[in-house]
């Protein structure tokens, strides 16, 4: 609570902050197609809707691999002897509260636009919670590598930019050619998909991929656990000498 009212305390918009980027691009996208300049196939719903939903679902799981690299380096200069994984936890929390006014946002696009409220609204927290759990096991891979070499999180930034357009959060998945095949292979294809199904009513399309990926998650979670839990305490000897 005290680390969530220092950030937005020197802030005139406070936490408006929150959920500015994901509402800017997906409005930028939204112009775009009610403007003709970029033409977009039938997405089954409104397109605003379609657009602020993937976009939204994006900078959660953004934020969810960059978790661990920011919480950890909040406290990583410290030799005071406590549990580094406190860090992932007020990292976690501090998420939820953005993810939960950024689905408030949602849920007043819902409305406006008439796509309306179902009961499959009620699955949406658990397939949000994979999206992150997802997010937070490959950010715990790349933390130590990070905490190491900056190039690491410049690398990262650039590989997100590009997996942005190669997953279906502003336009479908083609019918065909190689941005199809890549998109469907894209892991983050059925966190996004899978999550938007289930917010607009519709059946999941790519819940057993979806499924497939959270069971993968399960292990590796554990494996990056062990490492991070290893790697943390060598860093902030390394770091501080």
């Amino acid at each position: 609570i005290r680390d969530i009212t220092s950030q937005y305390r020197k802030s005139y918009f406070g936490i408006i902050w929150a959920f500015v980027n994901p509402l800017t691009t997906g409005l930028v996208w939204i112009f775009l197609n009610m403007t003709g300049t970029i033409r977009m196939s039938d997405t089954g719903i409104p397109y605003p809707v379609f657009a602020f939903s993937g976009t939204l679902l994006w900078s959660i799981i953004n934020e969810a691999i960059n978790l661990p690299t920011n919480s950890t380096g909040s406290g990583i200069s410290s030799k005071i002897n406590y549990p580094k994984e406190a860090l992932l936890v007020t990292g976690f929390y501090h998420l939820m509260f953005n993810s939960f006014i950024k689905i408030i946002l949602l849920l007043i696009f819902l409305w406006v636009f008439g796509v309306g409220f179902h009961l499959s609204l009620l699955w949406f927290p658990l397939a949000l919670m994979g999206t992150i759990f997802f997010g937070i096991t490959i950010g715990l891979f790349l933390t130590p590598l990070g905490m190491l070499y900056s190039d690491v999180s410049r690398i990262k930034g650039l590989i997100l930019k590009f997996m942005m357009y190669i997953t279906p959060v502003v336009y479908i998945i083609p019918k065909e050619g190689i941005l199809k095949t890549l998109m469907e292979i894209n892991p983050i294809t059925p966190l996004i998909l899978t999550a938007r199904d289930l917010i607009v009513g519709q059946s999941p399309t790519y819940l057993t991929y979806y499924l497939l990926i959270m069971l993968l998650c399960i292990p590796l979670f554990m494996i990056a656990l062990v490492f991070y839990r290893i790697s943390i305490p060598i860093l902030v000897e390394r770091m501080s000498a």
